[in-house]
Formats: C-alpha cells, structure tokens, sequence
C-alpha cells in the first residue's frame, strides 16, 4: 500500500502530460500561391516536411521550416508517401492521374506511374505489407504498387470518394469513403476488399487513423465528430465532438491524442481515457482554411498549413455565396506541439 501511495503522484502528472495543452510553436513561410494544398507529410528520419502545394510538393526541414528542395512540376499535389526501406518516396498527382516515384535523397523523380483510377488522392505506405497504396478519389479503387520496382500489382475494387487511408500492420487496410459516410476495408496479402463499415451518426469521413495497439479506428467526420469503430469488426464504440467539417486527423499513441484540423481556423485535441472512453481536452487557434494534417513520429508536433485570407467581399444580388480572398504569399505551415 505504501508504494501505491507514493506512486500516485507520478501516475498522476503522467495522466496530465498526456492531456497537457498544446499551441502552435512555430510558423514556416512557403508563400506563393496558394488556391490549392493538401496533405501533408513528416519524414521523422530524414527530417523532411512534404507538402502538397498548387503544382508542386514543397519539401522543409522538418525543424527550423527552411526550403530543402520540391517535387515537381505536377498537374495538382495531392499526398507523399515514403518508403524509407527502399529509399522511395511516392507522389500522387490528381489531373493527370500520375504517381510520381522518387528518389529519397535526391527528390528527383525516378518513374511516373499511370494511375489505375480517376484523381490519386491520399497514399500511404503500409511497412507490414512493403506495398504504396494510393487511393482514387474520382474513382477506380486503391491503385496498389510495389515500392521497390515502382510496378503497379493490384487495384482494390473499393467504389467511392476515396479520402484518407490506414492500416492495423496486422493484414488490414482502411479508406474513408466520403460519399457513402463509411470505411472500405481490405486485405493487404490478398488485395481485395473484405467489407464497407457505416461510420454513423458521422458523415462525410476524411482523415482517419489506426491505434493498432487497442484496435480502435479513428474517423473524422463532416458534422463535427470524431467516430471511433473497432478496427477488426466495425463496431462502433464512441463518438467525440470535434470543430467545424475536420478534413484531417492525426493521433499520436504516445500521448493518446488525436489531433484533428479544422477549416474554421481550430485543431482540435481528443484525448484517449481508453479504447472505449475519448475527451475532447482543447481546441487551439491555427488559421482559416487549414486542410490536412500530418504527426511528427520524433517530437510528437502536428503540422497543418494554411494561407492568409483578406475581408469577404459584400453579396451580389443573384450571385453565388462570396469567399473571402486568400493574399498572396501568405501561405505557411502551422507547428502545434506541447508548451
């Protein structure tokens, strides 16, 4: 009973470090323009910043924000995917429905790969299957490429508006589909879909993510909710509330967060009491308009991006609802982390 006694204290400032505050603790220029951006993605290794930026990527040291290089030109960034074991990263590019695989060290591009469906969004690479996946947002399934020789191997037939892809590292793989307000499921040893989960009472599913440990899947969702499903049956098992339409989630199973970024200018911060419990813990000012969101697997920070907007012009009669505009050369990314 003494050692019970004396060990609460620290069980206790461990249980509020997880849920201690985050801000955002630094801001990385990159300007230019900035009517389209998308997702992005740390390299904790290497220490690179990808981000998918109008017709280029954007590559940052992950650490102090400076410009290392870029990946291009495409016809519109969408996602990077890396493959540290092969030394291959993978681009997708949405017009012209290309991947382009590259060169780690270098960025410079090695093969452009036709994609196998409409708009390559989202891609990811499972290190449990050594396989890219790189889902179709305009159609046409999860296009499946062996990241060694850069050689298309499958096509999942999963229908729909394909968004963010997971994976449990157990032979299961995940992806949002926006339209249906649901998860596709497929295997990762045979490459082919195994069952579509509704994500009810969320709609509209974007970012997701895998706590593989507890088995939970994590879907962020357009009605301002965080859906949680069991990541081996489908069930549902909690719902937490999140800001307006998050349009990316992140978590991180060292602290038990889940991050997700929010259009209306907040990212919010759910913490895991337990697979079954979630708390919404803060929300913290970023800026209008961020989109996607990556984790830094070293440091624990999130990173988001976003521009500057100026004042929205006043409504015309009979025209269609104003957006404000974005000023040129505002765009950056956005470092949240722990005080």
């Amino acid at each position: 009973m003494s050692r019970l006694l004396h060990s609460l204290p620290l069980l206790l400032l461990c249980a509020l470090a997880a849920r201690a505050d985050v801000k955002v603790t630094a801001r990385f220029p990159i300007g230019g323009d900035a009517s389209s951006y998308d997702y992005l993605r740390v390299d904790p290794t290497a220490r690179r910043l990808y981000i998918a930026h109008e017709k280029k990527f954007e590559v940052l040291d992950a650490d102090t924000g400076k410009k290392v290089g870029e990946i291009g030109p495409v016809t519109r960034a969408h996602g990077v995917a890396i493959a540290a074991d092969t030394g291959h990263g993978f681009a997708s590019s949405g017009i012209d429905d290309l991947i382009i695989m590259f060169d780690l060290k270098t960025l410079e591009p090695i093969k452009r790969i036709k994609s196998t469906g409409s708009n390559p969004d989202a891609i990811e690479y499972d290190p449990a299957s050594k396989r890219v996946y790189a889902g179709n947002h305009g159609g046409g399934g999860v296009t499946v490429i062996d990241p060694q020789s850069g050689d298309i191997v499958a096509t999942i037939a999963i229908e729909g508006k394909l968004e963010a892809l997971a994976f449990d590292g157990r032979g299961q793989g995940y992806v949002n589909l926006e339209d249906k307000s649901a998860v596709g499921v497929f295997d990762t040893r045979t490459l082919k879909p195994t069952a579509v989960w509704s994500a009810a009472p969320g709609e509209g599913g974007t970012g997701l993510a895998c706590d593989a440990k507890n088995h939970r899947l994590f879907s962020a969702c357009a009605n301002n909710k965080v859906v949680v499903l069991d990541s081996d049956t489908g069930k549902l098992i909690a719902t937490a509330t999140s800001g307006e339409d998050p349009d990316g989630l992140a978590f991180d199973p060292k602290n038990g967060n889940i991050y997700t970024s929010n259009p209306d200018g907040t990212m919010t911060v759910i913490h895991q009491d337990s697979p079954d419990k979630y708390t919404t813990v803060q929300t913290v000012a970023t800026a209008v308009g961020v989109k996607t969101i990556t984790l830094d697997e070293k440091t624990g920070r999130v990173i988001t991006c976003a521009p500057k907007f100026g004042p929205k012009p006043p409504p015309v009669k009979g025209g269609g609802r104003p957006r404000a505009p974005i000023l040129p050369g505002t765009f950056e990314a956005i470092v949240v982390g722990g005080q």
